[in-house]
């Protein structure tokens, strides 16, 4: 027989070489966007709750039962203050809140605001709890990490992940109002989710999550957490978040530099007003469809967000000066809001 050829020789050194000598560290084998997700979940992962809630329901007879319902939450303070979903707790008779090391602790509903889709809880415990960090969702890029934990369909401490898809959009919240500033994202959610947070790369919450679209796949809605923020203040300084309504609809849409430096705006953005309430405040003062709204009493107003938060209860029954663009020109118009109710 002859001698086998050449290239069974070199691949059989080639074997011998690629070999390792020794076993690897599996952490050596973890890629940069693995090791971006494990990081941001630790940070977060021991101050995520599973939420248990019992309603009573009469039914057409006047007969009374006994509902329950899950959710998710996150605690945000180390006294044991929670973040979650109206829909979550709205109208329950008795909450129960579980930690992730699986202690049970009776919650408090401090406050609900169906408008945002948004409550804040409380337990009590001896010992200081872990909590989040909240981060902002006025820098966020569409593109970046979004990280979505929860416990959908019961299943405790679930995480996936994706990318922020869309920012600005408005989703109708279970009230029947809409919700303005809604970050949209592919991160998978499934019933249970709601009221978990959606976090970024560094582990910061930048949303709450809130809703899926039936049928859709790979889209997702969390509030934006500088409008989580704002209601936890409203909270906790009101005990209810009381608003100041004028009555538009709008979106956020940018100003280009030649229009800002013209007007000597000090923001790139503004509010596009798409709608406006028949008898409202907007409609009485002069508003109209169309209109660019770029500063409330001279505040600069770069969102829908923004509007809303300027728009609080200090401005209730008090006339302000709303700057809009509207075709060439930079008009104020003077409206006085009331008090949105319902």
């Amino acid at each position: 027989m002859g001698s086998r050829p050449q290239f069974i020789d070199d691949l059989a050194r080639g074997a011998q070489d690629a070999a390792p000598s020794a076993p690897l560290d599996d952490t050596a084998l973890l890629d940069a966007y693995s090791r971006t997700v494990i990081g941001a979940l630790e940070r977060v992962r021991q101050a995520v709750v599973f939420i248990s809630v019992e309603r009573q329901l009469a039914d057409q007879r006047g007969a009374r039962r006994h509902v329950g319902g899950t959710g998710s939450g996150f605690i945000f303070t180390p006294d044991g203050y929670l973040l979650t979903n109206s829909h979550v707790v709205h109208g329950a008779t008795h909450i129960v809140v579980t930690l992730a090391d699986g202690a049970r602790f009776d919650a408090d509903l401090i406050g609900d605001d169906p408008a945002s889709d948004l409550a804040v809880l409380r337990i009590g415990s001896a010992e200081p709890l872990p909590h989040v960090e909240l981060g902002s969702s006025g820098a966020l890029r569409v593109g970046q990490i979004a990280i979505a934990v929860g416990n959908p369909l019961g299943l405790a401490q679930t995480v996936t992940t994706g990318v922020v898809s869309a920012l600005g959009r408005t989703l109708r919240s279970t009230s029947g109002r809409m919700i303005y500033d809604v970050i949209q994202t592919d991160a998978a959610l499934n019933p249970g989710n709601s009221g978990g947070p959606l976090i970024d790369s560094a582990g910061q919450v930048i949303g709450v999550n809130t809703a899926i679209i039936s049928g859709a796949q790979a889209i997702s809605f969390a509030t934006a957490i500088d409008t989580a923020k704002w209601v936890i203040m409203q909270i906790f300084t009101h005990g209810r978040v009381r608003r100041a309504y004028i009555g538009v609809a709008g979106t956020t849409t940018p100003i280009s530099r030649r229009v800002q430096r013209f007007f000597g705006l000090s923001a790139a953005s503004g509010v596009h007003v798409m709608e406006i309430v028949k008898g409202s405040p907007a409609a009485l003062g002069g508003l109209r469809t169309g209109d660019r709204i770029v500063a409330v009493d001279d505040i600069a107003v770069d969102s829908v967000d923004g509007l809303q938060r300027t728009l609080d209860a200090s401005r209730i029954d008090r006339p302000v000066t709303i700057a809009v663009l509207r075709g060439t020109q930079k008009l104020d118009i003077d409206v006085t809001p009331v008090e949105q109710t319902g």
